[in-house]
């Protein structure tokens, strides 16, 4: 799962747009699959993911009936060709080639019947898998910034991808194995009535064991695929963190330690798919001796009934009966064998429901939509706590922002400055008081089309795996000049000339083929080709050396002209231009001022002064 934004820090794996360069509703892509999706009932679901490709699975079903029909035909073929050739004197030989013919036309329309229903089958299917896809991406964007706090990346990936192909492979048993499995039945049932209606007795207990069966397996293989699911997603989740630490594990000389963990988790996983597949087993083996069981005590009587000579069963009737109770039986069997796919298939219908159904959405819908931005910021005593937190994080913050002023936030860890951050970004709300953007309340805008206005430039530089145009150019395009404009204003030209195809250079995962310095200039560009209105920069030269601090300064300066914007910085080098300064500590405003009058006043702002140059 890459989804990563080129504007966010704090949540590099959330699928985030902002910065379109027109109003850009989620509601116009998302299909109807999330408003009709009902995980506790999985069936009603199922037939509305499909609700638009029922002609396709209704000729996938047709032609499935075609080219499985030699399974019902060939026993009453048999059945006359034994008879043909046990009573001669009865049978002329027209007989036998005619039966023989009609068996070879049923066996070889196999091919096209099976190629056709393959066809419609993977028509509906296939585009099911795209639309619920679309709609899962979909949700993601409209789903709060707490759910991805709460959710992982790997469990996400899952929900995209496996339990999706889970659901993909429902279908096929389902539109399969079922059609088939009551038409055998019917079949079955009307040919014997037809030939020996006395041996209907031996298919009567045959469905009602089957019921039994499913029913007392059902709960058990349910509760042990939801375990085994849970065991997969915790498994992807540490397993995509362990790649991204290998780094750190290899620098400490904790591999012993990781593989420890990972030989732990594995262990788990084992253990569940393991009671996964011991209920298999036993479904598998108790239905297949018990119909057996049956199967062969049609095969006695019926042998014992022709040998008798009893209600005119012949050689042929034999062979018709057991090979009918057979393809029963076999049927039965089928359905138990599958039944934990079945089951898999619906719990993952479950599991699919937990993002579509999730209520924990940003509240935009109904808003109003942003079409101008001029920067004008009014913070009217603004507090808020995290959950299940006992202090609040931002305390009664009340300030003023004219437009195009630079605000610098400053203050020791914990102080509050990323919480300010995300409630300017809007993927925070106030616990009390309010937000004005120009005037307009916070909570009256759809903060989607705000963001269209606004860049982030981060300490932690989110890239993807493309070239460096992608990089910059991500989400917007932009002319040739204007592009080479803002590469000189970032300073980017300087390395991207060095690189082997220039801008169509290709820089690897997050650009693990740039230096910091070079990836930081990347993300200015890409604030800067963007021309926002509101700047968000957390930390932006606090991991650099000196010489990249002084490209990416000369870049902020551009980045800066004209813009309101909101700098978080440890390094106050970075701040001293900042037309004023807030200090923050524990929540609360403690100094506000330029970068002379803090110093002067020798609060906690020179205390911070002290320490960076002693």
């Amino acid at each position: 799962l890459s989804f990563y934004c080129p504007c966010l820090p704090y949540l590099p794996c959330l699928p985030y747009l902002p910065c379109l360069p027109f109003p850009f509703p989620l509601s116009l892509i998302m299909t109807s699959i999330s408003f009709q999706y009902q995980a506790t009932k999985p069936f009603k679901t199922l037939l509305n993911l499909y609700k638009k490709e029922l002609g396709n699975l209704g000729l996938s079903l047709f032609f499935y009936v075609i080219k499985h029909s030699p399974e019902w035909i060939r026993p009453i073929i048999i059945a006359n060709i034994i008879d043909i050739i046990s009573n001669p004197s009865q049978h002329r030989l027209g007989e036998l080639w005619f039966n023989a013919v009609f068996l070879g036309i049923s066996v070889v329309q196999n091919i096209p019947t099976h190629y056709l229903h393959i066809q419609y089958m993977s028509r509906a299917t296939r585009r099911m898998q795209t639309d619920l896809r679309q709609a899962l991406a979909a949700r993601l964007q409209e789903l709060s910034i707490g759910f991805f706090y709460r959710t992982s990346t790997g469990v996400i990936q899952a929900k995209l991808f496996k339990d999706i192909e889970a659901i993909h492979l429902l279908t096929n048993q389902i539109w399969q194995l079922l059609p088939s499995t009551f038409l055998t039945i019917v079949i079955a049932i009307s040919v014997t009535a037809i030939r020996a209606p006395g041996f209907l007795i031996f298919y009567l207990p045959t469905i009602p064991i089957a019921a039994i069966l499913i029913k007392n397996l059902k709960e058990p293989l349910k509760n042990r695929n939801q375990i085994l699911r849970t065991q997969f997603e915790h498994l992807s989740v540490y397993l995509i963190e362990m790649v991204k630490l290998i780094q750190v594990t290899r620098a400490h000389g904790a591999e012993e330690t990781e593989l420890n963990k990972t030989t732990n988790k594995l262990n788990e996983l084992e253990t569940a798919a393991k009671r996964v597949d011991e209920i298999n087993a036993i479904t598998n083996s108790l239905s297949w001796v018990t119909l057996r069981l049956f199967s062969s005590l049609c095969l006695v009587s019926s042998a014992f009934f022709a040998y008798r000579g009893y209600f005119g069963i012949t050689v042929g009737t034999v062979v018709l009966l057991t090979g009918y109770f057979e393809a029963i039986t076999q049927s039965t069997v089928q359905i138990l064998i599958v039944l934990p796919q079945i089951s898999k298939g619906f719990d993952a219908i479950h599991s699919v429901g937990e993002i579509l159904e999730c209520p924990d959405l940003e509240p935009n819908e109904g808003k109003i939509m942003v079409e101008e931005v001029k920067g004008d910021f009014y913070f009217d005593k603004v507090s808020f706590g995290y959950q299940d937190s006992l202090q609040l994080s931002l305390e009664d913050f009340s300030l003023d922002v004219n437009s195009g002023e630079t605000i610098a936030i400053v203050g020791p860890s914990g102080a509050g400055k990323s919480t300010l951050m995300n409630l300017i970004i809007g993927f925070l709300r106030p616990t009390s008081g309010s937000i004005f953007l120009d005037g307009r309340n916070f909570e009256d805008l759809d903060l989607r089309t705000y963001r269209r206005f606004l860049a982030v430039v981060s300490q932690e530089t989110i890239l993807f795996q493309g070239t460096v145009r992608d990089n910059i150019l991500y989400g917007i395009d932009c002319s040739e000049q204007r592009l080479k404009q803002v590469l000189e204003d970032a300073h980017v030209t300087e390395f991207v000339e060095k690189l082997p195809q220039g801008l169509n250079s290709f820089i690897g995962e997050n650009g693990i083929k740039l230096s910091g310095g070079q990836r930081q200039r990347l993300a200015i560009a890409r604030a800067l080709v963007r021309d926002p209105r509101l700047l968000v920069l957390d930390e932006p030269t606090a991991s650099l050396d000196s010489a990249s601090e002084k490209f990416i300064q000369a870049g902020l300066d551009r980045l800066l002209s004209h813009r309101t914007t909101f700098v978080v910085a440890h390094r106050l080098s970075t701040i001293r231009q900042a037309d004023r300064i807030v200090v923050l500590d524990r929540g609360k405003i403690a100094e506000i001022g330029n970068y002379q009058e803090l110093l002067a006043q020798k609060g906690l702002l020179s205390e911070l002064h002290y320490l960076q140059h002693n």
